[in-house]
């Protein structure tokens, strides 16, 4: 009886890679940003390829939002330090809480602060390099 690669060349068959499925990564931002500029070409720079959601023009899905406040909490979504903020409402700037954030976000999605990652491994907000490179391992 033929072995392994003679069984499968007689019987005409293809021998399959078993490797595990390619995880993607998504960024999460807008194209002019200082901050997710510097994460895209950081990743670009490791190899790891990713697909980027411009929140400005595509806007936010309310159940990823969801899942995002879920996790992170709005605190750390919510960018106090943005151009968004400094033009919302005074009254909107005050009120803001736990039960606003989610609207206040899904409206305004550049006061989301970025860029929001989301990996194999979970979802990290901001960039730092040694966080990416502790996710993507120097991919």
């Amino acid at each position: 009886m033929p072995g392994g690669r003679e069984f499968a060349i007689l019987f005409g068959l293809r021998r399959i890679a078993h490797h595990r499925p390619r995880q993607v990564t998504d960024i999460y931002g807008i194209p002019n940003c200082d901050t997710v500029k510097r994460a895209r070409r950081w990743l670009e720079e490791q190899g790891v390829s990713y697909r980027f959601h411009d929140v400005r023009t595509e806007g936010l899905e309310p159940h990823r939002l969801s899942q995002w406040l879920a996790t992170l909490g709005w605190e750390k979504l919510v960018n106090r330090r943005s151009t968004t903020w400094r033009q919302l409402d005074a009254a909107d700037r005050e009120a803001l809480s736990e039960k606003t954030a989610p609207a206040l976000l899904q409206a305004y999605p550049t006061l989301l602060r970025r860029p929001v990652l989301e990996h194999h491994r979970g979802i990290e907000v901001g960039f730092h390099p040694e966080t990416y490179q502790h996710i993507f391992g120097g991919a």
